[in-house]
């Protein structure tokens, strides 16, 4: 077994998305359910792609579907409550390319979760996987360490 990573930092990461807890992200045991973790590691990195304009949920020829996650957990967070998910990239290929992710309570300087994945560059029609679109590429470069 491999040894549990230590948390990581906000200098780990090179931009932040803040996001608002919603009530249902809570579990019964008074946290947010572990399965919410991943649905903000995705939406981050979306956001940052549609902000930039380089993806249109609706209409953009291909799409950045999931291929592999992982997370970490180090503390928990509840609801209500900001946080911000910061978001690197790790590796960019032909058609993939892996984010590195951490969850913070906002303004902590250590995240309470972190993780990765990876999105793989499909046509939208047929869902075969496509070179990543070069505007897109040139997003995640700016956030390649």
């Amino acid at each position: 077994m491999s040894e549990r990573p230590a948390p990581m930092t906000r200098q780990d990461f090179v931009r932040f998305v803040p996001v608002t807890t919603r009530w249902g992200d809570n579990d019964v045991y008074g946290h947010i359910n572990n399965a919410i973790y991943f649905q903000f590691f995705d939406s981050a990195a979306n956001q940052i792609l549609v902000e930039a304009g380089v993806l249109d949920l609706a209409r953009s020829d291909s799409v950045g579907l999931m291929a592999e996650t992982r997370c970490t957990y180090f503390s928990s967070l509840a609801y209500p409550a900001t946080i911000e998910v910061g978001v690197a990239v790790e590796h960019i290929g032909r058609s993939s390319v892996r984010y590195r992710l951490g969850v913070f309570a906002a303004g902590a300087d250590v995240a309470a979760a972190q993780g990765a994945f990876t999105h793989v560059y499909v046509a939208r029609d047929g869902q075969r996987p496509v070179e990543i679109p070069g505007a897109v590429r040139k997003v995640l470069e700016a956030m390649r360490e």
